[in-house]
């Protein structure tokens, strides 16, 4: 009996031991990728994007689901990809889920979806090339591009951008600017642009745009919001509250999602469901009770290609002390 309660007490600790193991290597589990989008880049594909993931072990690449199939694997270098053979006409789900140098699969990011346009009749003919490229820097790591618009019989359903031979980047026929970001401060490089029609022709490369990032380190601040302001005032009922205000950041298109930093973490999420604003922008939420405390905060936006801009220059108010 001794025996056959040893035995037990064993199977036991195992049984103990292996699921705190499990617990700890979901603890080191890559997370779900943020920043993902997706946009039609003809009648047959769309184009998914997402930023980048770290891991404790490192990213060894992503796996792009459409509804529950994947269909594609992308190395842990690259941040998009663009998925083919789709059928006109048809709207698609998308996930990415990262998975590390281990194996292991984090969890997948949230639903994004995407319509291709109708199939054209036969259309053999490209898109012109993009005319009046032009680019600024936006500090060390993201320039802006634009450009005037393609022609085409049919008519254009993208514009691809290309750094040196590779494309890095797309967006939708009806936009002729962008902000390419997660790039290095201090280098040197070469931006085309490419029209592309709903039967996958695509026009010549635009003449070429040379940009050098700003050197030394960089925040992203180029991409923040500026103007930022935070006060607090006392409600009838006693308890005070954050009031925000600030400039979107100059970007490609209109910014309708902000993350509010309190005091070093997270604090809440802005997503415009209507017409989000292009002049100052306002916010204002719970701060507490208690008169005298000291809070910092930030903020920042999810830029139109699905990536996030830099943080805000940060703000220190005590509440029932005002701006």
């Amino acid at each position: 009996m001794r025996r056959v309660a040893a035995l037990c007490a064993a199977l036991l600790l195992l049984a103990g031991c292996g699921w705190g193991g499990a617990e700890a290597d979901e603890g080191r589990l890559p997370g779900a990728p943020t920043g993902v989008t997706a946009a039609a880049g003809s009648a047959t594909s769309v184009h998914v994007m997402w930023s980048a993931v770290s891991a404790a072990d490192g990213i060894d690449g992503y796996e792009v689901y459409r509804g529950t199939t994947k269909v594609r694997d992308v190395p842990g270098s690259e941040h998009m990809v663009d998925v083919s053979r789709l059928r006109p006409s048809t709207s698609y789900v998308f996930t990415v889920r990262a998975r590390d140098t281990a194996g292991r699969l984090g969890p997948p990011s949230r639903e994004v979806r995407a319509t291709t346009p109708a199939a054209t009749r036969a259309d053999a003919s490209a898109p012109t090339r993009p005319g009046r490229v032009t680019g600024r820097v936006v500090g060390g790591r993201a320039v802006q591009l634009s450009w005037s618009a393609a022609s085409d019989d049919v008519g254009v359903v993208s514009y691809d951008v290309h750094q040196g031979g590779t494309k890095i980047h797309s967006v939708g026929g009806n936009q002729t600017a962008t902000v390419v970001t997660g790039l290095r401060p201090g280098v040197r490089y070469s931006f085309t642009v490419r029209a592309r029609d709903a039967a996958d022709n695509v026009s010549p490369a635009s003449a070429v745009v040379r940009l050098t990032t700003a050197s030394g380190t960089d925040d992203g601040r180029g991409t923040a919001p500026t103007d930022f302001r935070a006060a607090t005032r006392r409600a009838d009922d006693g308890a005070y509250y954050f009031d925000l205000s600030w400039v979107p950041p100059r970007a490609d298109g209109v910014v309708t999602e902000y993350q509010i930093r309190l005091d070093g973490r997270p604090a809440t999420s802005l997503v415009y469901g209507g017409t989000a604003p292009t002049g100052r922008a306002t916010y204002s939420f719970y701060a507490g009770r208690e008169a005298g405390a000291v809070h910092r905060l930030r903020v920042r936006a999810r830029l139109p290609d699905g990536t996030w801009g830099g943080w805000s220059p940060e703000r220190s108010v005590t509440t029932g002390a005002g701006p």
